[in-house]
């Protein structure tokens, strides 16, 4: 099974430890990173999509991706 999450933070440290984390958990990185306004919360926000691959299991809609 491959699984896919998008990763989002502040742009601050937070989000290079929350995408370092994924990739030392087996993640890899899927394209390139995103930059935004949130407007709501008045800050730059951060996002990077990552892919794995889960050997032996089968994807199901309750399935916690951050834990694969």
């Amino acid at each position: 099974m491959k699984v896919y999450r998008l990763l989002t933070a502040p742009d601050d440290a937070s989000f290079c430890h929350k995408v370092t984390l994924a990739l030392n958990k087996g993640w890899e990185l899927h394209g390139s990173p995103t930059y935004a306004y949130n407007a709501d919360a008045k800050i730059m926000q951060c996002g990077q999509a990552v892919v794995k691959d889960v050997p032996g299991k089968e994807y199901t809609p309750d399935i916690k991706l951050s834990e694969q």
